[in-house]
């Protein structure tokens, strides 16, 4: 009987929810990896298999060859993190300047991002437009990679691609109606609509908090889907059919994107099916374009450069979306009069 070791290592890279379900999935299919557990508070990962006696650093090296394409690596050594203070010289005029011009453009009436106690389609659209370039989309982007790599060798790389695509956006669709009717059946009151917009407003927080990359115990408090559901989910991706592409297309509604949960939750408070799957329809085609270029190409806005900047900037606009959902919560049970109504 092979003597299996336990090894715990520093993972670098972590961000979010997703990370841990990647990269337990990444190293769960290794042939010499029989468990592995890893913890967002800790980013640790513990690993348990067969080895071959090989010393602890040079393990570390051989999983890390299995994570280095999606962003993480495996260290004896905590990672030290620099918190990118230069980044906000560039950051935040970029937030403010878009803050202007959604203002701007909300006086003239040419668009209605915010209304009291509603998220709209036009803010839905944004939300996955940052949503497909944050950390939070790591798993759908390695679910796409892994699947496409798969059927490549196969010599089909344009049609999986396509239908993976389609059933994102039908499934969003649906599901989104099916959420806003279980709203409509529990016919929420005022009470009700308020506790449910005050916590997708705290939940934007948080995720726009964890987008600035400076205060690392936010990402203990990132919600997350129960893991036996993302687990299962991304299983999908590992079964070998032409039905596959569906399969996992539908299944991302359910990986932990703290965004994707967030719109989820306001879904419940539309309490109308069509309301529910348009939304959740335009927040995925929102993620479409960067998926798209997943699909097709090695595009990947965290090995940028310039990504630090990009991040601070979108964790701004997030944050301005949160706080101005948690005001018109306010507005919504008569503590404060309307501020955005123009």
């Amino acid at each position: 009987m092979n003597q299996k070791d336990k090894h715990i290592f520093h993972v670098h890279g972590m961000h979010c929810n997703s990370c841990v379900l990647l990269i337990e999935s990444k190293l769960g299919e290794l042939e010499q990896v029989s468990t592995v557990k890893a913890s967002l508070g800790t980013c640790c990962v513990e690993v348990e298999g067969n080895f071959a006696g090989q010393d602890k650093e040079a393990v570390a090296v051989v999983l890390s060859r299995v994570l280095t394409g999606h962003g993480y690596s495996l260290s004896l050594d905590e990672e030290k993190k620099t918190k990118g203070w230069a980044d906000f010289k560039w950051a935040v005029p970029i937030a403010l300047v878009f803050i202007v011009v959604f203002l701007v453009l909300q006086k003239m009436g040419l668009v209605n991002l915010i209304g009291a106690g509603e998220v709209t389609y036009a803010t839905a659209l944004i939300i996955g437009l940052i949503a497909s370039v944050s950390t939070c989309m790591a798993v759908v982007g390695g679910l796409l990679l892994s699947m496409s790599a798969t059927f490549a060798k196969e010599g089909d790389k344009v049609k999986p691609q396509l239908m993976f695509h389609l059933s994102r956006l039908v499934s969003f669709f649906v599901l989104g109606g099916v959420i806003g009717a279980i709203g409509a059946a529990f016919t929420l009151n005022v009470a009700a609509t308020f506790i449910l917009s005050l916590v997708i407003g705290l939940v934007m927080l948080i995720l726009g908090l964890n987008l600035l990359d400076i205060f690392p115990q936010v990402k203990k408090w990132q919600p997350a889907m129960p893991k036996f559901i993302a687990r299962r989910a991304h299983g999908v991706s590992q079964l070998n059919h032409t039905l596959t592409p569906l399969l996992v297309g539908a299944a991302t509604f359910f990986l932990p994107c703290g965004f994707t949960q967030s719109m989820q939750l306001y879904t419940l408070t539309t309490g109308s099916f069509w309301q529910g799957g348009l939304t959740m329809l335009v927040y995925a085609l929102g993620t479409l374009p960067v998926l798209g270029l997943i699909s097709f190409s090695s595009f990947s806005i965290s090995k940028s450069p310039k990504a630090g900047i990009f991040f601070k900037a979108a964790g701004l606009i997030v944050i301005m979306f949160a706080l101005f959902n948690l005001i018109n919560s306010l507005v919504v049970i008569g503590l404060l009069a309307p501020v955005f109504n123009f």
